[in-house]
């Protein structure tokens, strides 16, 4: 087992990254306030892994309430939400029960708003169970859901007590939804670790064939980078913000085209793409850099070719944006691999002609 702290202060916590950790409750225990949780996971996760996570805490003296949710982004909203809060109610749990997210990104998502807001606030752990939300979504505090207009547009930043990892959950994992995981991972490279994305295109073969060694150190060195960028901006006012590199296209994307339509990390791989091209007008990356970023991500079986929604319907979506200001759209792109920026001082008109590959 790996271990790496993201510091912040009296709120730091430990992520445990390795194998066989579900079942290894000395690792959960000390974050309880008390012996009483509720575990929210969905109907994907559950016949998996819900028996075996139930079964070592109860062998612990825990008091387990269950909650098993629909699964898939399309159900990442208030109704769902509500779901999770009429069983806390029923089951009369007090501040004192912590809330454990057992499953990908949107169970994440939906357990740390859930606890973020009942009672106005109660302990959460992560349990993510998928690549993405192993080396993203788990980490850093970010909760919330999905809007009908807009993705991610209602939530709040609440940090767990702990991330538990436990890789052997990937082996279950459909192989889209791992090369969904793998765009995250790309990004850390692209973002402000170029050694890293030197590394990923030497083992991405390996990678992909769920080497355990290679598998491990890049959720290690995701995790790391993420860690690292949160405990320096928690609340997304600089330099976090870069940690969305593709994802304003992304979002764009995922919203047009339905939520669920195409996977987050699909997304985010052919807006990276478009960041990147829209880099290239603006004479910062080379077309040697170009081809790279793409080969990363074919190489991981991910698309490179956004869909063709027009510009003015890119521009209309990319305007609900959490990372707006003063009506302008802000945008990270890349000055290099491995050095990334947000900005809004880019050319209106390159940027119309991105949108219209």
């Amino acid at each position: 087992m790996q271990t790496l702290k993201v510091e912040l202060a009296n709120r730091s916590y430990p992520i445990h990254i390795g194998r066989n950790l579900l079942s290894d409750t000395n690792l959960i225990l000390p974050h309880l306030k008390r012996k009483h949780v509720a575990i929210v996971t969905n109907t994907t996760v559950a016949p998996l892994y819900l028996n075996q996570l139930i079964s070592a805490l109860q062998a612990a003296g825990v008091t387990v309430i269950p909650i098993i949710l629909p699964d898939g982004e399309a159900y990442k909203n208030s109704e769902t939400l509500n779901l999770i809060y009429d069983t806390l109610l029923q089951n009369r749990c007090e501040r004192s029960t912590t809330l454990i997210a057992l499953g990908g990104g949107v169970i994440g998502d939906l357990t740390g708003y859930a606890a973020a807001t009942y009672l106005r606030g109660v302990p959460f752990i992560q349990v993510p169970t998928t690549l993405l939300s192993q080396v993203d979504s788990s980490v850093g505090g970010k909760t919330g859901i999905n809007h009908p207009l807009g993705k991610n547009m209602i939530g709040a930043f609440y940090q767990p007590q702990l991330v538990l990892a436990d890789i052997d959950t990937l082996q279950t994992l459909p192989q889209r939804e791992f090369s969904a995981g793998v765009a995250e991972i790309i990004k850390y490279g692209l973002i402000r670790d170029a050694d890293f994305f030197d590394w990923l295109e030497t083992n991405m073969t390996s990678l992909m064939q769920l080497d355990e060694q290679v598998l491990s150190y890049a959720i290690f060195r995701s995790c790391q980078n993420k860690a690292d960028v949160v405990a320096k901006d928690e609340h997304e006012q600089d330099e976090r913000a870069l940690l969305n590199l593709g994802h304003t296209f992304g979002h764009a994307i995922e919203n047009a085209m339905g939520y669920g339509v195409w996977l987050h990390g699909e997304a985010v791989a052919a807006g990276t793409v478009m960041a990147a091209d829209l880099s290239k007008r603006m004479g910062w990356l080379s077309e040697n850099e170009i081809t790279r970023i793409k080969n990363s991500f074919q190489a991981a079986s991910l698309p490179i070719a956004p869909p063709s929604l027009g510009v003015e319907r890119y521009l209309d979506l990319m305007s609900l944006d959490k990372k707006v200001e003063n009506g302008k759209i802000r945008l990270i792109l890349q000055q290099a691999i491995g050095k990334s920026i947000i900005t809004s001082d880019y050319d209106s008109e390159k940027l119309k002609e991105t949108l219209a590959i």
